[in-house]
């Protein structure tokens, strides 16, 4: 696979990219049968995510790719080339909102063609569902997907409005944000191991009366639940070990019942489950789509164990209770004893849901803070996704237009992987699985609201930062010297005040957890060294750079804000915390935004990037599977499709 090609097309602001799965070739069939039916399974639930982004997504699409499939027009114009780009952004959002704006994706072909291109596309296979004919369906389109007006943000964060009103995510229905607060603080219950309450759920009012709709196999999402419960049956025969075996059964129990109970009893398997090579995640996990933090997106990710990068991991995981100790948090916050913080580094198989086509490079789970302190957490680093976004991000021009000096430029050259590497492993292990709740504290979804996320993030990024260019890291052996922590530190804050920008529009603010999450650590630390001149913004040849002047004074500025939002969150302090992100994680420099635009569009790099999966193919002989093969398809579209026709119907 020496000529394998990782980038396959580019269009709109999106690159798609391809990875390997180096040790598959290595497996024997039983791990290979293993991962064949977790791959369906996963597959299985892709349209729970597509409409539980937006309750049209899957009527929009379907009938986007029946003209896509069956139009006989001239395939040669402009507004049919941009409709396929529109189809292609679609695809790649899981639905009509941007997947890191949230904003609605307008089309930018001919809305007059579009009649043109229902007219000569196979009538029978649109899905009408309660519309009566074509021209029904015509209508429909032009008022829901062409009117910037209709359902325009997928998820709103913006301070005094109603976040479920006025946010099109499909959680909520005919309900305002009150009542749903209102309605979930009547269930809480005071005890050491709270329910994620919401997290498997649609909450609606019905003739005055609110009702949740359980996604369980007799429940919401039925129909795909029961897909992806027969293929974790499948699977069953194949698992290496009895608790895996036994995870896999009591997630089987929870999509059959909805039951949380069932969900943390799962978890407490999964995070047990240090042995096996082969591993998954599967289910209602993050709640970054919820504009209140409670309900979880469907994602699933399979992985194959990479042995070497784990021995990283594993040295971080090893030593995780040093890092706690010699934190800067309050000593009050700090967890006595680690319990159970497993790591390792992995070759991911097949993603899907809220990991593909854009994916993590990271995982930490389980969310739940009772189970991490009890049970502790399993951290994961993803391979051989770094490694593709590695291969294709080598002489891309990025580094030269917003370095500063030919000093950072080596640094980055000679340290930015390392240096990234170790960044996610920290950020994962000991980020997010460091600190613990006050006592008597609630849930952070409780307390922290819609801020709970980006504090958590924040958190989690702070502690990596802070060990960055600590010399236990070199007698560790993780790094030869602070180099790889100093390239860090040089990316971390010209990403967060620079280039990651580039991944929104002109005078839009940040709305998505991670970016609010960057800015706000970076432009604070920016403030609050400022009469040091820590970090000096500089004009050169016209354009700005933010240059770190002192490393060691950032460390120790780092550790000032760990401190801070540690005890924010063990706290559950609300108010600080929505004073902070308000003031450092929302509002974008409207001046320097522009500036930068201009500088990244002479690049013509695209500024986000996702993944066509691997395909595995079963080999039958006498009905019989004998081998499964690994496919690495090329064409996005042409996965989409395969996806939609083989996964998206029930």
């Amino acid at each position: 696979m020496n000529n394998f090609k990782f980038q396959t097309e580019q269009f709109a602001d999106i690159k798609i990219l391809r990875y390997l799965v180096p040790v598959f070739q290595d497996l024997n069939l039983r791990q290979k049968k293993l991962l064949f039916f977790l791959h369906e399974a996963a597959l299985c639930g892709r349209d729970i995510f597509w409409d539980q982004n937006y309750k049209h997504n899957l009527l929009i699409r379907r009938n986007l790719e029946n003209i896509y499939l069956t139009y006989n027009g001239n395939k040669t114009t402009e507004s049919w080339k941009e409709f396929v780009v529109y189809l292609k952004r679609l695809w790649f959002s899981n639905g009509i909102h941007h997947h890191y704006s949230n904003d609605k994706i307008l089309p930018s072909f001919n809305i007059d063609d579009f009649d043109e291109f229902v007219m000569n596309s196979s009538s029978d296979n649109f899905d009408l569902q309660n519309f009566k004919s074509l021209e029904e369906l015509i209508i429909f389109f032009k008022k829901n997907v062409f009117n910037a007006d209709i359902d325009s943000k997928k998820i709103n964060q913006k301070e005094g409005e109603d976040l479920v009103k006025t946010s099109s995510v499909n959680f909520y229905e005919n309900i305002s944000q009150k009542e749903v607060e209102d309605y979930y603080n009547s269930k809480i219950q005071a005890t050491e191991e709270p329910l994620s309450l919401g997290m498997n759920s649609k909450i609606v009012k019905i003739n005055g009366e609110i009702k949740e709709l359980v996604w369980k196999k007799d429940g919401l999402y039925g129909n795909y639940i029961k897909q992806i419960i027969n293929n974790l049956s499948q699977a069953l025969p194949y698992c290496e070990n009895d608790i895996q075996r036994k995870s896999f059964l009591k997630l089987i129990e929870y999509y059959e019942t909805g039951n949380l109970k069932n969900f943390d009893e799962y978890s407490i398997l999964w995070v047990s489950d240090t042995k096996s090579e082969i591993d998954v995640i599967n289910g209602f996990i993050e709640v970054y789509a919820d504009p209140l933090g409670r309900k979880a997106t469907f994602e699933s990710t399979v992985s194959i164990i990479d042995i070497e990068a784990t021995k990283r991991a594993s040295i971080i995981s090893n030593n995780a209770l040093w890092f706690e100790q010699h934190s800067t948090t309050d000593k009050k916050f700090k967890k006595e004893k680690i319990t159970g913080v497993s790591a390792k580094a992995v070759n991911v198989v097949v993603e899907s849901g809220d990991c593909s086509p854009s994916t993590p490079i990271g995982i930490n789970l389980p969310n739940a803070d009772w189970i991490r302190t009890k049970y502790g957490s399993k951290s994961v680093t993803i391979s051989n996704i770094i490694s593709a976004y590695d291969e294709v991000s080598k002489d891309s021009g990025a580094l030269s237009e917003f370095a500063y000096n030919e000093e950072e430029i080596r640094l980055s050259k000679e340290w930015s992987s390392l240096g990234s590497n170790l960044h996610v492993d920290m950020h994962e292990i000991i980020g997010h699985g460091s600190g613990k709740i006050a006592n008597g504290v609630g849930d952070t979804a409780e307390t922290l609201k819609n801020y709970a996320s980006t504090i958590e993030e924040a958190r989690a990024d702070l502690v990596a930062l802070y060990f960055a260019i600590d010399e236990k890291l070199i007698d560790l052996g993780l790094m030869k010297n602070i180099e790889a922590g100093i390239a860090e530190y040089n990316s971390y804050i010209r990403g967060g005040l620079m280039t990651q920008l580039v991944r929104i529009e002109a005078g839009k603010n940040l709305e998505e957890s991670h970016m609010r999450n960057r800015q706000l650590i970076a432009l604070w630390a920016y403030e609050l060294g400022k009469s040091e001149n820590v970090i000096e913004r500089k004009q050169k040849d016209g354009k700005s750079y933010f240059v770190i002047n002192d490393h060691q004074k950032l460390r120790e500025i780092f550790g000032i804000e760990l401190k801070e939002i540690q005890r924010i969150k063990s706290e559950g302090d609300y108010n600080k915390a929505k004073e902070l992100v308000e003031k450092y994680g929302v509002i974008v420099d409207k001046k320097l935004h522009k500036e930068i635009l201009e500088r990244w569009k002479k690049l013509n790099i695209a500024p986000y990037s996702g993944f066509i999966n691997p395909l595995l193919k079963p080999i039958l002989k006498d009905n019989e599977i004998v081998d499964i093969e690994i496919l690495y398809p090329e064409d996005f579209a042409e996965q989409m499709i395969y996806y939609s026709l083989n996964y998206g119907r029930t």
